[in-house]
C-alpha cells in the first residue's frame, strides 16, 4: 500500500535557515531518500514553496473566486510531502520517524493513498 507522509513544519523556521542549515538538513534527508529508493520503496517527493506563493481557488461559489494565499493562522503549515510503498502503517510510521531524525522540528502526518488515476508522465 502507498502512503503519504506529508511533511508539515513553521514556513518561518524553516525559510530563516542559513543556506549551510537548509543544505545540512537536506543531505541528512537524501540519506534517508537514497535507502528508500534502493528499497524501492520511494515514490514522488515534492518540496513546497512557501504559502506566499500559493494561490487559492475557492470553489464554493460561481464564478470560482482565484485569491492569493492561502494565509492560515496556524503554527505550522504543509511543506511538502512523500509517497512511499509499504507493505503496513507500522513500516510508514518507522520511514517517518527516520525522516524525523534527519529534519528536526515540525510533524507528519501519514495518511494510506487510494490511487485516483496513474500520473500521465509531468516532472
Amino acid at each position: 500500500m502507498q502512503y503519504a507522509i506529508l511533511c508539515y513544519h513553521s514556513e518561518d523556521v524553516v525559510c530563516g535557515w542559513s543556506k549551510e542549515e537548509d543544505e545540512a538538513v537536506m543531505g541528512r534527508l537524501a540519506v534517508v531518500q537514497e535507502k528508500l529508493t534502493r528499497q524501492g520503496k520511494l515514490g514522488p517527493v515534492a518540496r513546497l514553496m512557501p504559502t506566499t506563493a500559493a494561490t487559492t481557488l475557492r470553489k464554493d461559489r460561481e464564478p470560482a473566486l482565484v485569491i492569493d494565499g492561502p494565509f492560515a493562522e496556524t503554527k505550522e503549515q504543509l511543506l511538502g510531502f512523500y509517497i512511499v510503498d509499504c507493505a503496513s502503517l507500522d513500516e510508514a510510521l518507522e520511514i517517518a520517524q527516520d525522516l524525523g531524525r534527519a529534519n528536526p522540528g515540525g510533524s507528519y502526518e501519514i495518511r494510506p493513498v487510494a490511487l485516483f488515476r496513474q500520473g500521465g508522465g509531468a516532472t
